[in-house]
């Protein structure tokens, strides 16, 4: 394998890992919307829920394909902010699919083929998910993301790729 092939298949198997530990974060987010998020949007939660652990089940067998170890979730994850009733739970929802997006955005670059196809739908349907809870939308969805992650994380952040951090005690076991 030459130098440039071996450095693309790291790059992509990083990209991977990054959009595995994202799928494992948005679904233990979705659990705790689950628990706030009013009747009537139930439905969507539970559909977002479920796309992003089957997601996340097609991430871990594609990182085994790498010859990759998958990333594990942990066992509980910090929100950004405090989830007390229905409407932060539609913050919640909104803002973990725009990180959601962000990675599979790093993704797409990453990869090249069926799984950058693969990805590029993720980015669109977590893109398409945003804007349902949000509202609002952007241009290019998941580049607008990734440039406020970047800030944060030089400004010494540490947020988790889908909005959350993992707690300290799951930080501890490690």
């Amino acid at each position: 394998m030459s130098e440039g092939t071996e450095r693309a298949a790291k790059a992509e198997l990083t990209a991977l890992q990054a959009a595995l530990a994202a799928e494992h974060a948005a679904v233990y987010g979705y659990g705790v919307v689950g628990g706030r998020i009013d009747e009537r949007r139930r439905a969507e939660a539970r559909s977002a829920y479920d796309a992003h652990r089957a997601r996340r089940d097609t991430l871990v067998r594609a990182v085994r394909d790498l010859g990759g170890t998958p990333v594990a979730a942990s066992a509980g994850y910090a929100l950004p902010f405090p989830v007390q009733d229905g409407a932060a739970a539609v913050r919640l929802a909104a803002r973990l699919e725009e990180r959601v997006a962000g990675v599979y955005s790093d993704l797409v670059r990453a990869a090249s083929g069926a799984r950058r196809a693969d990805a590029a739908g993720a980015l669109r349907e977590a893109a398409v998910r945003a804007v349902r809870w949000s509202g609002e939308s952007v241009a290019f969805p998941g580049l607008a993301e990734r440039s406020g992650d970047q800030a944060g994380e030089q400004a010494g952040e540490q947020a988790g790729a889908a909005g959350t951090t993992p707690s300290a005690s799951a930080r501890t076991t490690r």
